[in-house]
């Protein structure tokens, strides 16, 4: 009964200690990532097999955002490909005086804002300057990157954007477009670097 009430205790300092690591970060009210994200298109790039799954690299992606959001998923087809979503901000939506007034959750592989009238910025600056990333990580070290990333970091990140197969007929495709909604407007973003600015 004693060791596991110990055990208790200590699985609760544990995830307490992971929950203070991932604490939001706020930052003074401006917009702090001016430029929109960079894309190439890709003119003829071979696949990239990533165990069971194809990857069509459909352009070359680079990123400077603010993460309004996370979302990490174990369970599902896409799960071990992309273990977590980040919702990413840029122009108005990096500004915190913006974020303030915007509630922003995620879930489901989709990313939801709500706020309440007068809306701080139109739906359209909304969607043009934020959007959901299903984050998939190259290698061992993006993995433990990205797993270090708290809501409110400012993130650099490379790659491309790519769609996925897999060999029983699962498929995924990405968005090539920063003012789409609904279904298929995700970008699945195949990270081969990834970098978060030092923290205030």
């Amino acid at each position: 009964m004693r060791k596991s009430l110990l055990f208790m205790l200590f699985v609760l300092l544990v995830l307490a200690v992971r929950q203070w690591e991932r604490r939001p970060i706020t930052h003074p009210p401006g917009v702090l990532v001016p430029e929109p994200p960079r894309q190439e298109a890709l003119a003829d790039a071979g696949p990239l097999r990533v165990d069971a799954f194809t990857l069509t690299p459909r352009a070359n992606f680079r990123i400077r955002a603010r993460v309004l959001s996370r979302e990490d998923y174990y369970l599902g087809d896409e799960a071990d490909l992309s273990p977590v979503d980040l919702a990413l901000g840029w122009g108005m939506m990096s500004d915190q005086a913006v974020l303030d007034r915007i509630d922003i959750s995620q879930g489901g592989r989709w990313y939801f804002t709500r706020y309440e009238y007068p809306a701080p910025i139109s739906d359209a600056q909304i969607i043009r300057n934020s959007g959901n990333v299903h984050m998939v990580p190259a290698n061992d070290w993006v993995r433990d990157r990205l797993d270090d990333v708290r809501v409110g970091d400012l993130v650099q990140a490379r790659g491309y954007l790519v769609d996925v197969d897999r060999d029983d007929g699962f498929y995924w495709r990405t968005s090539l477009r920063r003012d789409d909604t609904g279904g298929g407007s995700c970008e699945i973003f195949y990270v081969e670097q990834i970098h978060i600015e030092p923290r205030s």
